[in-house]
């Protein structure tokens, strides 16, 4: 396996503008970021004369000192259900992957000091995506709760009109609570808060609860709702308290002090499941790193979406020794395929310069297959336009092929990681692996642009459209007709691009979250280590899951 040789310039002029964007865009997330920990910190005087912590501190509590995390979906509802400058996206939800006792877990942190943790439809997709990934990696799972319930204004002040909608999603929530259980992944809640009807029943569903004292109420009806629907009167404690739940109902397994010794007891739980799954995992080989920096990484991907890049140049910057072995080379040579190391860690690779031939197409289906008899993980680099039109690849199958391709994508059985680097347009956003075709981890990069095509071609199709209305009827298109076509066509171009930019489709989760180009190698050996720890997870399935009899 040969190292591939760069042949970028790095002291250019247009490397260098490469590198400014990014830079910036990099900064651009960062701040948002902050944005959101700005809206936390704004609770802590309130947080502390409660005696509680905040979302952040219990989550750093929670999990083992330096060891990493990473967060999914921190940009989920961004400029959404109200959220005006950043400080209320997130879905008032912290999810991630994380370490706890030396063992690998998913957690998820109800953020309170948002709205009141409140359940609003990012909330929804955002928890659904978490199971989505435990069912995938049979990691346990961690819930520091606390929430208001459902967020009856919707977000924005007004009633949402997806309230139904997310009724629906969170009983599927509830169904895949049961199912995780049944499939012997643990889920662990800390109950640091309310929990009123449907709420009660995520903390019910868990496998082992732990109830905060003098801060966890749990019931079907608070006092009010019960007193107007029944007449009957009962104090808070009495009706749905800690220590009520602990010592008679029995929905709680154990009676903590406060937040800090909560988490301790969850800490304590997660210490009693099976070994750490790592220690069964030897690498295939000793890891590599790349012969170029990854900081090189920033100014490959062009600001003009126009201009073509060699997505060997990425390869060559994550993976071990950037060493790359190239499956058919030169067929269908716009689509990319290999097999490579990545810290270590047996890998395959699917990317593209340009557009997906016929020939890119079945060469892709046929690697995939191949790599499916080796159980060889796939990682697909998005950078393509879709399958290539024309009368030529029309007669070549390209419909037959593709369809080939996405087959053989959908139907891969051994993990996939997707990561949007550049353009990811129309059914080739598909057939490379998108979010939609069920990768176990989705990244972008900030260069990243997903659409059913280009602004400029949706432009072009729309004004062809016309032109041939008036063609048929022999006319010529009149002046102002053009010249509105000419402002329409402006005004598709800059939405286009606004709505298949990084951020937009982030925020509305699209991916599971944008990383810094330079922390690539680091996110997808992360992933990869997780992935290739399922099968070590040693918790065993059952009928219908842990009940309390």
């Amino acid at each position: 396996m040969n190292p591939i040789l760069s042949k970028i310039d790095t002291n250019t002029e247009e490397f260098a503008k490469n590198v400014e964007y990014m830079t910036e865009y990099v900064a651009k997330i960062r701040h948002i970021e902050n944005q959101i920990r700005l809206g936390e910190e704004r609770y802590r005087e309130r947080a502390t004369k409660n005696g509680k912590l905040l979302p952040r501190e219990r989550l750093a509590h929670l999990l083992d000192p330096g060891a990493p995390f990473l967060e999914i979906n921190s940009f989920a509802g961004y400029q959404m259900l109200g959220d005006t400058d950043g400080t209320t996206a997130g879905g008032n939800l912290i999810i991630g992957i994380g370490f706890v006792k030396g063992r690998r877990v998913l957690v998820m942190v109800w953020n309170y000091a948002i709205k009141g943790g409140t359940i609003n439809g990012a909330t929804q997709r955002k928890n659904l995506r978490l199971q989505q990934i435990a069912f995938q990696t049979r990691l346990p799972v961690i819930s520091l709760s606390e929430s208001g319930g459902g967020n009856l204004a919707g977000g924005g002040g007004a009633p949402d009109p997806w309230g139904a909608y997310d009724f629906i999603s969170g009983g599927v929530i509830y169904c895949q609570q049961a199912e995780l259980s049944a499939a012997g992944i643990p889920q662990i809640t800390v109950a640091h808060g309310n929990a009123t009807a449907g709420g009660a029943y995520q903390v019910a569903l868990s496998d082992y609860i732990v109830l905060v004292k003098q801060q966890y109420h749990i019931f079907l009806a608070g006092p009010p709702l019960l007193k107007a629907a029944t007449g009957e009167e009962a104090e808070h404690e009495i009706l749905g308290g800690a220590d009520m739940h602990a010592t008679i109902s029995g929905t709680g397994e154990y009676l903590a002090e406060n937040d800090a010794d909560g988490i301790r007891m969850a800490r304590e739980i997660v210490d009693q499941l099976p070994p750490p799954a790592g220690k069964a995992l030897v690498r295939d080989r000793e890891p590599e790193e790349p012969l170029y920096p990854k900081e090189e990484l920033m100014g490959i991907v062009p600001t003009d979406k126009q201009v073509p890049y060699d997505m060997m140049e990425v390869i060559a910057r994550i993976v071990d020794g950037s060493k790359f072995l190239e499956f058919k080379k030169d067929f269908g040579s716009e689509t990319v395929c290999g097999h490579c190391y990545i810290d270590g860690r047996r890998c395959a690779i699917i990317t593209n310069n340009g557009p997906i031939t016929p020939q890119g197409a079945i060469k892709s289906a046929q690697f995939l297959m191949l790599c499916d008899q080796s159980n060889t993980p796939m990682l697909f680099l998005h950078n393509t336009t879709g399958f290539l039109v024309g009368v030529e690849a029309e007669q070549g199958g390209q419909v037959k092929h593709g369809s080939k391709m996405i087959q053989a994508v959908a139907n891969f059985r051994p993990p996939k990681i997707s990561i949007v680097v550049g353009n990811s347009y129309g059914a080739g956003n598909y057939a490379m692996c998108s979010h939609s075709l069920k990768p176990v981890f989705s990244f972008s990069w900030p260069t990243a642009r997903t659409a059913v095509m280009g602004g400029l071609q949706a432009a072009k199709v729309l004004t062809i459209v016309v032109e041939d209305r008036y063609k048929k009827r022999g006319e010529e298109v009149p002046k102002e007709v053009r010249e509105g076509l000419a402002q329409q066509s402006e005004a598709i171009i800059a939405g286009f691009e606004h709505s298949s930019e990084a951020i937009f489709t982030s925020s509305r989760m699209m991916d599971d979250g944008l990383i810094d180009p330079r922390d690539t190698r680091h996110v997808v050996s992360f992933c990869l280590a997780t992935i290739f720890e399922t099968p070590h997870r040693d918790t065993v399935p059952n009928s219908f899951g842990v009940m309390r009899l």
